[in-house]
């Protein structure tokens, strides 16, 4: 009888990388008080772009429960703390009742009761700034410009010239 190993690892396919990180994300999520990634995830929609440059949710914090209590329709809101600079603390105080209804409106029930602002800068995660091409030498940008000439068409044209300045001027110090 012959005896067939199994592969360390089952390939199923493409899959988003939402899938892949959900698991570990939400186990960070839970610890800092919030049940799912939603609040983290669409901050921006919430709270609009007025806010979402300058404040992120940091924590959720959950009165605790009479003993007793069964029914789930009479919890307290949550204690939301959010972090942002020092001017956008001001603010955010001020407009504190207009973002809470926000918040519950997006959820459809009262999540949030009040809001705590934690004057420290809001931890953004999004996309790096673009790195600035490297100079080229006059000998690499004569070397582009021979390469483009020969297309007609401008908008391709100057395309093929970014793309050339981009290789040519990589960082590395290839030229």
């Amino acid at each position: 009888m012959v005896r067939v190993r199994k592969p360390a690892f089952v390939y199923k396919g493409v899959r988003p990388l939402a899938d892949i990180i959900a698991a570990p994300l939400s186990a960070a999520c839970r610890k800092r008080g919030f049940a799912t990634l939603d609040l983290v995830a669409h901050w921006p929609d919430i709270v609009g772009p007025a806010y979402a440059e300058t404040t992120a949710p940091d924590q959720l914090s959950w009165p605790r429960r009479p003993k007793g209590l069964i029914d789930e329709e009479e919890h307290e809101p949550a204690v939301l703390t959010v972090r942002c600079s020092g001017a956008a603390a001001m603010r955010l105080t001020l407009e504190a009742p207009q973002l809470i209804e926000r918040i519950n409106t997006f959820f459809g029930y009262r999540l949030v009761g009040r809001l705590k602002p934690l004057q420290l800068p809001p931890v953004k995660i999004g996309p790096r700034p673009r790195p600035r091409p490297a100079k080229l030498s006059p000998e690499a940008e004569a070397r582009v410009q021979t390469l483009a000439s020969g297309i007609s068409d401008d908008g391709l044209k100057a395309a093929v010239e970014r793309l050339g300045r981009a290789v040519s001027g990589d960082a590395r110090g290839r030229h």
